[in-house]
């Protein structure tokens, strides 16, 4: 039986009675498949009900084959040693103990047919830029974006029928990524991956959209379904202009039948009073025109409800991707005017910018380096959230910062009043005004910071910095596209484009960097900040 995925009238409710799912039917066949949709549309939920971490309310899930699941959020035991966390530590022990001469037959059953075990993980681990880290040190020896390579490196030693991979790219530097991809590109059964990271769903057979509870098949990668969604598009929009002209045309026609009627009525009336015909002659007429006019007005209202229904129908069929726009003429920076100085800054933890680093009018700076290399570090100290081991740091305008972990935001406020933290001196009404443009619109201002979705937090903690007083005219952001789905992208690339200071954006996401239009890039590297050109920011794998 071929490996695949079947999901069956599935049903899934959460404790507070919030549907996501209801008879969902959909199904997964070898090849790599791209699951996109909206924050909060339930693709890490789908993919832990296929892996069973979470059971149905109703409908089943058959997985024909052996599953493994890369969560969005990897946590180890950091006290494990890379051999357990691999999971192959009782196979490597037996295989030691036979070499040392121990021939016990619980050995033997427990290497199996694996005799190669050791080789493969060495291998396994190479591929994936992890060589240097030997099957005998902990997990607490090696980076975040480590021990996410070091989760994949098990799932891909257990040789499952099925991988599910939930935004593995998420905190994997430039390097990390390549491996990924490579990993990705040569594997041989089903895989469903979840993620915002474009360069990877490039690299997937099919997309599969999920909207509204349910699932849209496209071929090809994540460019040709952009296409095709394109054309699909522009034929609902050309339905809906189609369907509002119908919709016109039939309530002009009721509203002239409707004349017409009292017209008539008022000549019958007419008629009776002026006792022109026998009455019996004059009645029959009159109940004839009625049974008449009831009929055409039926048949109107009838005409003009299916336009109404083909409206809607075809206004459904058009996608709601509102825009951010934002006008932000007090963070504007002239040309020639000093954002920021740095002079021989020596940070915590060892990093350096040796000598003097100077950022100029809207200048736009992309920072990357490996995980671990001192980024956030470098931006905190910029913000005076930590102090500099040596040097100085100086900001000749207001800055802001948005951290990777969102916390800005106060939980228990709404978004209204997250933003008023920030401003002050704002009127409610002001506020308002300026949420709207953020997508906050009427009660949605009013939501509480700790119900808001990934992508709404993200719009909420951006609109309380760019709304701030004084208004920044240095914005700082750390890993801003971080579990943020393709529209909350554009979202946040169009709310840049209009903003007019200066920006420094720490991220891996190359293909986002590009789309800000980053005029400078420094990479943070051994210890030392430096600047290179973009033509060699595409790091060999």
């Amino acid at each position: 039986m071929p490996t695949s995925v079947t999901v069956t009238s599935l049903a899934f409710t959460w404790p507070d009675g919030t549907p996501v799912f209801e008879g969902l039917d959909v199904a997964f066949g070898p090849g790599r498949t791209g699951l996109v949709g909206v924050n909060g549309s339930g693709k890490s939920t789908l993919l832990k009900l296929i892996a069973g971490e979470l059971a149905p309310a109703d409908g089943t899930v058959r997985v024909a084959g052996e599953v493994g699941c890369l969560p969005q959020n990897v946590t180890l035991d950091t006290t494990l040693r890379v051999d357990e966390a691999l999971g192959i530590a009782a196979q490597r022990a037996a295989l030691h103990a036979i070499e040392a001469g121990e021939v016990s037959e619980a050995h033997f059953e427990t290497v199996g047919d694996d005799w190669d075990v050791e080789e493969r993980a060495l291998a396994t681990l190479g591929e994936l830029g992890l060589g240097h880290v030997g099957l005998d040190r902990t997990v607490g020896e090696v980076s975040g974006g480590e021990s996410v390579l070091l989760r994949l490196a098990a799932l891909l030693l257990r040789r499952p029928d099925v991988l599910l991979l939930d935004e593995p790219t998420n905190n994997l530097d430039l390097y990390a990524r390549r491996r990924l991809y490579a990993a990705v590109q040569s594997w041989p059964g089903v895989m469903v991956v979840v993620s915002h990271d474009r360069e990877l769903l490039e690299l997937v057979d099919q997309i599969a959209d999920l909207r509204s509870g349910e699932i849209t098949w496209y071929g090809g990668n994540y460019s040709d379904y952009e296409e095709a969604l394109a054309i699909e598009q522009e034929a609902a929009e050309r339905m809906v202009r189609v369907a509002e002209a119908d919709f016109r045309k039939q309530k002009r026609e009721l509203a002239d039948a409707q004349v017409k009627l009292a017209r008539r009525k008022r000549y019958g009336q007419k008629m009776w009073d002026q006792k022109r015909e026998p009455k019996i002659v004059m009645g029959a007429r009159k109940r004839a025109a009625q049974e008449s006019a009831g009929k055409h007005r039926i048949m109107h209202e009838e005409k003009l409800a299916e336009a109404k229904e083909r409206l809607d129908g075809a206004v459904e069929a058009v996608r709601d991707d509102d825009e951010i726009r934002v006008e932000l003429p007090y963070t504007a920076v002239p040309p020639g005017r000093t954002v920021l100085t740095l002079q021989d800054l020596g940070l915590r933890y060892g990093a350096r910018v040796e000598g003097g680093f100077e950022l100029r009018g809207p200048e736009r700076v992309a920072l990357i380096g490996r995980n671990g290399a001192g980024k956030t570090t470098l931006l905190r100290t910029i913000t005076g959230e930590l102090e500099a081991e040596s040097g100085e740091v100086t900001a000749h305008v207001p800055l802001r910062f948005l951290p990777q972990r969102l916390d800005i935001l106060d939980g228990e406020r709404t978004v209204a009043e997250n933003v008023a933290r920030f401003a002050p001196s704002a009127t409610n009404n002001r506020i308002r005004a300026r949420l709207a443009r953020f997508l906050f619109r009427g009660a949605r201002a009013d939501q509480k910071a700790a119900t808001l979705s990934g992508g709404e937090r993200f719009r909420a903690a951006l609109a309380a910095l760019m709304l701030a007083e004084p208004a920044p005219q240095l914005l700082m952001l750390d890993e801003p596209t971080n579990n943020l789905d393709m529209s909350s992208v554009r979202q946040l690339t169009t709310a840049l484009e209009s903003y007019e200071g200066a920006l420094i954006v720490a991220s891996h996401d190359l293909p986002f960097l590009e789309s800000i239009g980053i005029t400078r890039w420094l990479l943070l590297e051994e210890g030392e900040l430096r600047e290179i050109t973009s033509e060699a920011v595409g790091f060999p794998a």
